[in-house]
């Protein structure tokens, strides 16, 4: 292309050289670039670069999600010990109406008892 820009008339020949000069450094900063991300060390700083801005909206996001899950723990443990508290007063109040049937139970039997005396 140089030497076709070169063979032309000088009213042409100024500009396709002018144009030709522009390609070329279009041409040299495009090789430049690909030559710098195809580096492996700058490869690599990019890569961390890009992983560490990413870390950030992760650990935040990680945070928040660990609160949340210390929260949900620890009302699950308090519905727990709700759950045993409730449990234990059952037992008792169980115990508590055997207690008081066993009672009423030997109540029935001495009236009996006394009701059979008095006919008898």
């Amino acid at each position: 292309m140089d030497l076709e820009a070169r063979s032309l008339q000088p009213s042409q020949k100024a500009t396709f050289l002018a144009k030709l000069r522009e390609y070329k450094s279009d041409l040299n900063n495009l090789k430049r670039d690909v030559k710098k991300t195809s580096s492996p060390i700058d490869t690599q700083a990019a890569r961390d670069e890009l992983l560490e801005s990413g870390m950030g909206d992760t650990l935040m996001a990680s945070a928040d999600q660990r609160g949340r899950l210390l929260n949900s723990t620890e009302r699950l443990n308090q519905t727990s010990d709700r759950i045993k508290e409730g449990r234990r007063t059952l037992l008792e109040t169980e115990d508590l109406g055997v207690s008081i049937l066993h009672d009423l139970h030997q109540q029935r039997q001495s009236l009996l008892h006394a009701h059979d005396t008095v006919l008898f």
